[in-house]
């Protein structure tokens, strides 16, 4: 018995790598929307477009947020893709910033994120910002002609934010929601995890008494 006990253990280990499978799914889209102009992004100019995530009941990893820009004007630097939790349909705090390259030359571009969890049926923000106010140039975020809903529930919102510092936020409610796709992993279920450890487990002690 002990021995079973302590074979559960590795196994057990082994197994949490891949809880979460390693493909991600476009979630949520309105990149092919019809482009309706766009919004000055920089450090006095913040942007956070709301969304809403889907229903499976573990939540999800969030994989990548992609945007589609304009060309930027001027001479912008520091360009800022960041995840905020919602308080009370605000803004609130960052859960983590995503990584890309500068948009500057437009087209949709790709932001990595890592280790960023999201509960199911909740919002969040989608925020740009940058390092450079809006005087010195700005990156412009396209805007599509209406919200989008995607699989599972997901949503982006017909509401955006913005900010002059990150810190006050007026909201905006409009139809015409920013340009993007989310990407995201949904994490399994605890009963789905539990059987795929005691199957392993299983096997594992069954090739002990077997060697």
């Amino acid at each position: 018995m002990r021995k079973t006990i302590f074979t559960l253990v590795p196994v057990i280990g082994l197994l949490l790598p891949v809880m979460v499978p390693a493909q991600a799914t476009l979630y949520v889209s309105n990149l092919g929307q019809a482009e309706t102009g766009s919004m000055a992004v920089g450090s006095d100019s913040r942007i956070a477009q709301r969304i809403i995530t889907g229903t499976d009941s573990s939540g999800y990893i969030l994989n990548s947020v992609q945007l589609l820009m304009d060309a930027a004007s001027g001479s912008p630097s520091g360009f800022n893709v960041s995840i905020y939790s919602s308080l009370s349909g605000n803004p609130n705090s960052n859960l983590g910033n995503l990584v890309g390259s500068d948009p500057s030359a437009g087209g949709i571009f790709t932001y990595t994120a890592s280790g960023i969890t999201l509960s199911p049926g909740a919002g969040y923000f989608v925020v740009a910002t940058a390092e450079t106010p809006v005087a010195q140039g700005a990156y412009d975020w396209s805007k599509g002609n209406q919200y989008a809903d995607g699989s599972n529930l997901w949503e982006i919102y017909p509401e955006y934010f913005t900010s002059p510092d990150g810190s006050s936020w007026t909201g905006h409610g409009r139809q015409n929601a920013f340009q993007m796709a989310i990407y995201a992993t949904a994490i399994p279920e605890p009963a789905t995890l539990a059987l795929a450890a005691l199957g392993l487990a299983a096997l594992s002690f069954r090739r002990r008494r077997l060697r």
